[in-house]
């Protein structure tokens, strides 16, 4: 990694704290692998957009790692990162880039959403899941594939858990939204709901979501609301990254059958 630069590439935010903690993030991945050089820069709403990030970034270095630390693949990891990259090997004929994968939505960010649901569920005094609803939240996209992606979150959820209703809402762009969502689950039945927001840091949108709940308990004084944190420096996020900057110098990884509970029956590990 002498000649190697991570170029970690954020989304941005108006929020006035959202790049901040970007940016401390950056800073405790740095104290973790001393020996990498990693430069942080984003893709909107900040001063080191993605061309400066990439001219930081190849100062001393013959290889650059760009990661795109965001959750769900749309426009901008699917086509603007992806062009910023081309643009760059114009500009720097001597330097190779890599483009790693974002985080996405795999097992890694499953047990980083169990851990806030656990975690939900004990501040509601553990109460029943049947009658506890959970909603995932998330930002919402144009692109179909990624609101898809947090659809495939939901389900499982609702596959490694006893709720009746696991539902997904988002915050904006694409429906439905959490307070449609929490009406039906109300209808339904529900004494208790958890609300996991799929946010890395906050910003307007979870500033959004607390002004939303706090109508909702109002709405429904009956029910028990417990909201969720962002989870940008749970220590799952920090150890995907890891496996991503590794996994741009190995072999593919595996695949999305290899950890399932049916081959791993068949092959005789459970």
């Amino acid at each position: 990694m002498n000649d190697t630069t991570v170029l970690l590439v954020g989304h941005g935010s108006r929020f006035h704290g959202g790049n901040a903690e970007t940016l401390q993030f950056a800073d405790q991945w740095r104290a973790r692998h001393p020996d990498w050089r990693i430069v942080t820069c984003f893709i909107e709403y900040d001063a080191v957009l993605l061309d400066a990030g990439v001219d930081q970034a190849v100062r001393g270095a013959r290889r650059v790692l760009v990661v795109p630390f965001i959750l769900n693949a749309a426009g901008h990891v699917k086509m603007e990162i992806p062009a910023a990259i081309a643009a760059a090997r114009e500009r720097h004929p001597d330097v190779t880039f890599a483009y790693g994968r974002h985080l996405g939505m795999g097992r890694d960010i499953l047990a980083v959403l169990q851990g806030r649901l656990d975690g939900l569920m004990a501040d509601l005094a553990m109460p029943d899941p049947r009658t506890t609803g959970v909603i995932l939240l998330g930002r919402g996209s144009s692109d179909a594939g990624a609101n898809g992606e947090l659809a495939k979150m939901a389900r499982w959820v609702f596959e490694g858990n006893d709720h009746d209703l696991v539902d997904l809402a988002f915050t904006g762009i694409t429906w439905p939204r959490l307070e449609s969502v929490v009406q039906r689950q109300v209808r339904l039945g529900m004494t208790q709901i958890a609300i996991v927001p799929v946010y890395l840091f906050a910003g307007r949108l979870t500033e959004r979501i607390a002004a939303q709940l706090e109508r909702l308990r109002t709405l429904y004084p009956g029910i028990a609301f417990a909201l969720g944190e962002h989870f940008g420096f749970d220590e799952g996020i920090f150890s995907l990254l890891d496996a991503r900057v590794l996994g741009l110098e190995l072999p593919a990884g595996t695949l999305e059958c290899d950890g399932c509970k049916y081959r791993e029956a068949a092959e005789g590990k459970v």
